[in-house]
């Protein structure tokens, strides 16, 4: 098996609706944090910034998430973040799903703000 190194070759392997919820997420997530590094890490697409990682996209067999590691505390008035961890929080994305670039752009403002007051999440 091919070791991913980049978000393309992650994208390129992933079935063609995949391939297209992916990639819509990643314009969005470049739309609202345009001086984000994007890499693979933790065998995922992760965006982050000077203050840390701040959202990740992952495919799954029958979905897709975009995940913020701060989303247990970030306000969701659409009730739209699932999950029950310490810190994280996933939008589901099924084939069916229409994607709303506003509504996920405000988490990922949200995400980056988190950390620019809250520092690195990882840490």
């Amino acid at each position: 098996m091919t070791k991913i190194s980049t978000v393309d070759q992650y994208i390129s392997i992933q079935d063609p609706w995949k391939k297209n919820v992916l990639t819509t997420l990643r314009e969005i997530v470049k739309k609202n944090a345009p001086n984000t590094k994007e890499s693979i890490k933790w065998a995922q697409p992760v965006y982050e910034n000077d203050y840390g990682p701040f959202c990740f996209i992952r495919a799954h067999k029958n979905h897709v998430n975009i995940g913020f590691w701060r989303g247990a505390i970030m306000e969701d008035p659409h009730h739209l973040l699932e999950g029950d961890g310490v810190k994280m929080r996933h939008i589901k994305i099924t084939q069916d799903t229409k994607i709303d670039g506003k509504k996920i752009g405000d988490f990922i403002q949200q995400a980056i703000k988190l950390n620019q007051e809250l520092g690195n999440p990882t840490r």
